[in-house]
């Protein structure tokens, strides 16, 4: 079966994906929080993004390949964590981190995930990556850094931007609450979906091992919430220095928006700076990444990661040719993976490539480098 016939397009690839999937799973995946104004912000102000298409320049070989932290990729593209992510298609973390492995792309395991640090050691590749949502217990922390490590995690991510859960409300409505309890109308919905109720079957309901294991006993959660929200805290600039005092990998902090923040993170010793507003999901008054991105370039030389929005290959390059060393996509690798299972997220990556390859070639950029040049201010 050609792939590309049947799926040319991400928006092919989420159709399938939402056939696939209850709708209180799709919900969970798809949704933001409030009146989704944040992610419909991402897209429009990366659809505000334009190059000069180019004329007369002759044959031209495009190269993709990217650099972050001494290694090399094929694309400047890794696959984000997305919490419980084994509820949206079943072993997702492991399908994801088997699929980065062969692509040579990074791989984020969300410390919400449905599986633990030592689940995913044999599946892991060389660019494996810890997110972490920080835990208020010392104790807990340093034990959750050292299984990390343990397990082949090189480089740890801090999520900073989640002080508080949000409301997400299209997720309260489909009836969804955390852990999953499974009503009259959700198991209705699993029925419809056969794929993947065989899948869980197999494998069994999803839950949150890592976090499990640490919050035996703890009370006092909203529907929407989980039992990561009883372990961790907000953390502060002096929470950052011990987590740089005790990792000695490379250190990436994800949600930064405000340009003010980059050279105080840099000299705190943190590698990359991630520029993140949780796609929508957490809070519906931040601006787009896009949008964010050249005053924070203006602001420091580290390492610049962006997600929230990205769908294409030519959302990479504009990401790129604004500041950014590197993209990551969540949504779309789940959705890949819902729609085509184990083939999908190998699929989408042929899709941004190719997609990355054909527009360089419209507006003359030989590498990747050449892309600020060929914006249109």
């Amino acid at each position: 079966m050609d792939l590309h016939a049947s799926y040319p397009a991400l928006s092919d690839l989420r159709q399938k994906a939402q056939k696939r999937i209850p709708k209180f799973v799709w919900e969970y995946l798809d949704s933001a929080t409030g009146d989704e104004r944040t992610k419909a912000r991402n897209r429009a102000k990366l659809d505000d993004v334009l190059f000069w298409p180019s004329i007369l320049h002759g044959e031209i070989t495009c190269s993709s390949e990217a650099s972050l932290f001494g290694s090399d990729f094929p694309l400047p593209i890794g696959i984000a964590p997305i919490g419980m992510s084994g509820l949206i298609w079943p072993q997702a973390e492991q399908l994801l981190a088997q699929a980065s492995k062969r692509l040579g792309i990074p791989y984020c395991l969300s410390t919400v995930a449905t599986q633990t640090p030592e689940d995913m050691a044999p599946h892991l590749g060389d660019h494996a990556w810890f997110q972490m949502y920080p835990p208020h217990d010392t104790d807990i922390r340093k034990d959750m850094l050292n299984r990390a490590k343990a397990s082949g995690f090189s480089t740890l991510v801090l999520t900073v931007d989640v002080p508080v859960a949000s409301r997400r409300e299209r997720q309260v409505r489909s009836g969804l609450t955390t852990p999953p309890r499974l009503s009259p109308r959700l198991l209705a919905q699993i029925i419809a979906r056969p794929a993947w109720a065989l899948g869980i079957a197999r494998h069994g309901m999803p839950r949150m091992r890592l976090v499990d294991e640490y919050s035996e006993n703890l009370t006092g959660l909203n529907s929407t919430a989980h039992a990561g929200y009883l372990l961790r805290t907000s953390p502060d600039w002096s929470y950052l220095g011990w987590l740089r005092d005790h990792w000695d990998g490379p250190l990436v902090v994800k949600g930064v928006l405000r340009p003010e923040n980059a050279p105080r993170l840099e000299k705190a010793g943190v590698d990359a700076l991630w520029i993140s507003n949780h796609a929508g999901r957490q809070f519906d008054a931040a601006p787009a990444t896009i949008e964010a991105l050249p005053a924070i370039r203006a602001q420091t030389d580290l390492p610049l990661i962006l997600d929230s929005g990205i769908e294409t290959g030519l959302d990479i390059m504009r990401a790129l040719a604004l500041g950014a060393d590197f993209v990551m996509m969540g949504r779309g690798f789940h959705y890949a993976l819902a729609a085509l299972g184990a083939k999908g997220p190998d699929h989408l990556f042929d899709i941004l490539f190719q997609d990355i390859q054909a527009n360089m070639g419209q507006i003359g950029a030989q590498n990747l480098s050449d892309l600020p040049s060929c914006l249109k201010t």
